[in-house]
């Protein structure tokens, strides 16, 4: 392994896998760095080692990043692999933990690729064993076909669930009730945004044949609910909410053993950030994302960024953000023209703009719920360090401004996590308890180090 690359590219997600087979292919000096064993990022997850007969349960989309996984594996591209990023600064000094110690990769240019993380969902109970991520329990039936057993519940919103549902009763897993949270929009916001989002029909057909799946499996839906709680001693024993049945309200209560919650994913911003990238806060999709142009290129001269990382687009248009990212930074570094350029580009971008349709439509769908951006104040909200709503309120009243100050005095987001799981929750809590915007309030100063590491890795570097 070198400790200079021209281009460097971390997350091996479609953006990332996209991104370093074209950039390879135009003659760049090109390493892919991922933290997972094998490349595919979350949506194609062990796809490489994939057998035909996951595409009964998983669907063929899944299959799909074969074709990327080879094409990386194929370009010449240096692919390291099992090496988180601990370390990124301002003068792209990348550090790496590789076979249990650290070393450090300088580039001419960077092209971060880190993907999405699920939107925390905290909700009273929301930490007792059983309950888990939507993506958690994706990544178990992908990396190793793992289904949960006993009954189970799925609850929240946003595409990833009802792919998750159908995903489950393709592999004959029984599910006994839905609970979506998702508000009820406005006809009239839904309205417009479905006719823009007609070119790329084949993704509003998809999600239709899930819920259709759904509906003829039978099981219960629940929709229009409130006050959605776990309750269990040792373990979640039961889940309650309370929902609207004509004019009367009812209160519902159904035992489960296993509890899978989602609400969405949300830009991971933590490399962006640390390497000083710009960030804009979304209104329609509630979360940060980086400023760039078509081109992927940052506010910092020589960072780019593609895929989730830097807004949800989804696995589609994240590989052909890749590739615009690839064509610019070869570009850049003089491999080729930029009428070579712009010809490659023009068909990739008219692609990108057809799977971009789509997103104004599912943002204003599945909007995420308030009541699980502001949880009640004896909700926990920093699983880590167990800070609960009521004490970043009152930290908040003490003078707290900003998520850092809230750190200081509670230490909410010290944990090992590093505020992975309450960063969002607490800004959004910050600016309701003082009527700033998010934008005033921000996010988390991010620190090294990005991940765990031992003082014998950071010696052994």
């Amino acid at each position: 392994m070198k400790n200079h690359y021209e281009l460097l590219v971390i997350g091996a997600g479609p953006a990332g896998l996209a991104a370093a087979a074209e950039a390879a292919r135009l003659g760049t000096d090109v390493a892919l760095v991922d933290e997972q064993k094998a490349p595919g990022g979350q949506i194609y997850r062990n796809v490489g080692a994939a057998g035909d007969r996951v595409k009964d349960y998983l669907g063929k989309d899944y299959l799909r990043g074969k074709r990327l996984v080879d094409e990386l594996l194929q370009s010449g591209a240096t692919y390291i692999n099992n090496a988180p990023v601990w370390y990124l600064d301002d003068r792209l000094e990348t550090g790496i933990l590789v076979d249990g110690a650290s070393h450090f990769i300088s580039a001419d240019r960077l092209l971060l690729a880190s993907g999405a993380q699920e939107r925390p969902m905290p909700l009273p109970g929301w930490q007792l064993p059983g309950v888990m991520t939507a993506g958690a329990g994706q990544i178990l039936l992908k990396s190793a076909a793992m289904v949960p057993t006993g009954r189970l519940v799925l609850a929240g919103g946003g595409p990833l669930l009802l792919l998750i549902a159908w995903q489950y009763l393709q592999a004959g897993v029984k599910i006994e009730a839905i609970i979506d949270t998702t508000p009820v929009a406005s006809l009239l916001q839904i309205l417009p945004r479905l006719a823009r989002a007609l070119p790329a029909f084949d993704y509003l057909l998809k999600g239709l044949s899930f819920m259709l799946a759904i509906k003829k499996a039978g099981i219960p839906m629940y929709k229009a609910i409130d006050n959605l709680r776990v309750e269990g001693r040792e373990s979640i024993e039961s889940i309650h909410f309370s929902t609207v049945r004509g004019k009367s309200r009812a209160e519902i209560s159904i035992e489960t053993d296993t509890l899978l919650l989602h609400q969405g994913v949300i830009p991971n911003i933590r490399l962006p950030l640390a390497a000083g990238c710009k960030v804009d806060w979304d209104a329609q999709q509630q979360s940060w994302k980086v400023a760039k142009d078509i081109w992927g290129q940052s506010s910092v001269s020589r960072v780019l960024v593609a895929g989730d990382c830097a807004g949800i687009v989804g696995a589609r248009a994240s590989e052909l953000q890749g590739r615009l990212c690839a064509l610019e930074s070869a570009h850049q570094l003089q491999k080729i023209d930029m009428e070579q350029r712009d010809r490659v580009a023009k068909g990739i971008k008219s692609s990108l703009q057809r799977q971009l349709s789509i997103r104004p439509f599912l943002d204003a769908l599945y909007a995420p719920s308030k009541a699980y951006q502001l949880p009640h104040d004896e909700t926990l909200v920093c699983r880590c360090e167990e800070v609960y709503a009521g004490q970043i309120r009152k930290a908040v009243r003490m003078g707290c401004v900003g998520p850092n100050q809230v750190k200081a005095f509670t230490r909410c987001g010290m944990g090992p996590c590093q505020g992975c799981l309450c960063g969002s929750t607490v800004s959004a809590l910050v600016a309701d308890e003082t009527g700033a915007s998010m934008e005033q309030v921000g996010y988390f100063r991010v620190r090294p180090p990005l991940k765990p590491i031992t003082l014998g890795e950071l010696a052994d570097t």
